[in-house]
């Protein structure tokens, strides 16, 4: 039967990608580490960490292997580990969010009055979400992400749903759209404003007026749906835009786009490392119950 306590070095070692990092961490002396590299190496077949000039580099076999040891470890540790509350009012806490800019000035304000009330010693860092990837969720960067899944998302990611929401159009008060029956050809020969995190230059809304024979004008491209609404605000521009982010807008003229799109989810996503997580678990709560309102 293999040394399941070969685990525990295999995940540190691969953590540190340094025998003498590994040997720190876990209380060993150098040799014994050395050691028992031997004995991975022997029991997986594969060198796993090979030399690079002055350091070690992770084999194919380790990277894949890195990801299920770091899990196996974790949840062998909360096997061991006793049922356990927390008292948020004690915690000392940073949780690290990626999500957009938008979302945070719709959910941010109550979001952090809760966690002032119940957990004063836990501080939010909000990071700019530019795309997709969950490399930051995986390597622990990351605690915490929102935004609408995509259904190539890697599996491994855990996701909830917070709200749904569906696309509408924004003009600024006094624009032509904000008069009279807006049907789909209006809304093509006006001027647009179209948001792209990754800088493309159409999307659903284009292929669902080339269903009806029209195209739009893109005047303007933009990274972000602030921005975009900004734009709207003060040109001619029309934005298409969450409903959510137009709240209490007095400022705009928001509209029922004249096309057939889907709503969409909006959900929080982390990686199954945190989800035993007790804080963690707090924090999902607070942002599901605040998004809930």
């Amino acid at each position: 039967m293999p040394d399941l306590n070969l685990l525990i070095t295999l995940d540190v070692l691969l953590a540190e990608g340094s025998v003498a990092g590994a040997a720190r961490r876990l209380g060993l002396s150098a040799s014994a580490m050395s050691r028992a590299l031997a004995r991975l190496r022997e029991t997986t077949g594969d060198p796993l960490l090979v030399r690079a000039g002055r350091g070690l580099v992770a084999t194919p076999r380790a990277m894949a292997l890195r990801e299920q040891v770091s899990r196996l470890v974790q949840e062998a540790q909360a096997v061991l580990r006793p049922t356990q509350s927390l008292d948020m009012a004690q915690v000392e806490r940073t949780f690290t969010l990626r999500t957009s800019e938008e979302f945070v000035e719709l959910i941010g304000p109550a979001l952090l009055a809760r966690i002032a009330r119940e957990a004063p010693g836990v501080r939010l860092r909000f990071i700019n979400k530019t795309d997709k990837d969950s490399a930051l969720l995986r390597d622990g960067r990351v605690d915490l992400e929102t935004g609408v899944v995509d259904p190539d998302a890697s599996p491994e990611v855990l996701t909830q749903a917070l709200f749904r929401d569906r696309l509408v159009g924004v003009v600024r008060e006094g624009h032509p759209l904000s008069r009279g029956e807006i049907s789909a050809q209006r809304f093509a020969e006006g001027q647009h404003v179209y948001v792209s995190r990754r800088g493309q230059d159409r999307g659903q809304i284009d292929d669902a007026l080339e269903a009806h024979g029209l195209a739009r004008r893109i005047g303007s491209i933009v990274s972000g749906f602030s921005t975009a609404i900004a734009l709207a605000r003060d040109t001619d521009l029309i934005a298409c835009v969450p409903e959510r982010y137009t709240a209490n807008r007095r400022d705009l003229f928001c509209f029922t786009l004249p096309l057939s799109l889907p709503s969409f989810s909006v959900a929080m996503l982390w990686h199954p490392r945190l989800d035993a997580d007790l804080a963690h678990r707090w924090l999902r709560g607070c942002l599901r119950e605040v998004c809930g309102q």
